[in-house]
């Protein structure tokens, strides 16, 4: 094909060739398909990020009882946040 060139820089040349074909294809084929994909509204059945919050019952571990100084401790610590 070329004079200049040995056959096995030709065969890497058309390897080369024949792979960047196929990328440039896949990408169009995955862009055109992500511009005109529109999944249906509330479609998605994938899990949650961020899980429900359980009740306190679920666990006896994961509730504290406060006494009363401390319950008004963190009311004057709530009241301190700026209301938006």
């Amino acid at each position: 094909m070329f004079p200049s060139i040995s056959l096995a820089q030709e065969i890497g040349l058309a390897v080369l060739l024949v792979a960047a074909l196929a990328w440039v294809l896949g990408l169009g084929h995955t862009l055109w398909g992500a511009r005109f994909h529109h999944p249906e509204p509330g479609a998605f059945k994938g899990i949650a990020v961020i899980p429900a919050q359980r009740t306190a019952a679920a666990h006896p571990m994961e509730s504290v009882e406060l006494t009363a100084a401390e319950e008004e401790a963190f009311a004057g610590l709530v009241r301190t946040f700026p209301h938006s």
